[in-house]
This record gives structure tokens, sequence and C-alpha cells, in this order.
């Protein structure tokens, strides 16, 4: 999986703010894509919620496990570990034509 990491460069960043930059950096770098999950540490929410509560002692977060899973090709870290979030493209989903 690639990570990409950026700065806001605001001391206070907040989650609608780290949200939109990790969503243009998914779009530029996987085109049409979703937001599998993410978690913001200064409020100790994830989504999806509570995904990490049976993995106390695992290496792995269970909201990074939950979009691995299912096909996260992309993370997105902002202002250091702040902010995470993990992207999958939509690729053959995109189409919409239900076929």
């Amino acid at each position: 999986m690639r990570t990409m990491r950026i700065e806001t460069g605001e001391p206070a960043a907040d989650f609608d703010l780290a949200r939109r930059l990790a969503g243009s950096v998914a779009q530029s770098l996987l085109g049409e894509c979703t937001c599998l999950s993410w978690r913001d540490r200064n409020s100790g929410r994830e989504s999806p919620s509570n995904a990490s509560d049976c993995h106390g002692s695992c290496e792995v977060p269970g909201y990074v496990e939950y979009a691995v899973t299912r096909g996260a090709s992309l993370r997105v870290q902002v202002d250091g570990e702040t902010f995470d979030f993990l992207f999958r493209a939509l690729g053959e989903f995109a189409s919409g034509t239900g076929e």
C-alpha cells in the first residue's frame, strides 16, 4: 500500500480540513475512489466505529485491517498521524452501468 503524508501547516487543523485534503490527494492519485476507513487521533474517533476494539494486542489497528482486507491501496496521513485515511479506487465499480 502506498502512503502519502501531508502537513496542513495549521496548528489546530480539524477533521473536515484533513478529510478534504486527503480526499483531494486520493482523487489525484487514484481517480474516482472511496474512503474505506479513517481515524482522528485527537478525538479518538474512527470509522468503522469501534473497529479497533478487538485489536488491543494486534500490530495493525482495526480500522487499517478493515480497509486493507477490502482493497485499500492508498493511505493518506495528515499532520503526522493525527488524521489517517485509507482509500480504494472504484475501478470497475465506477462505471455505474450495473452490468
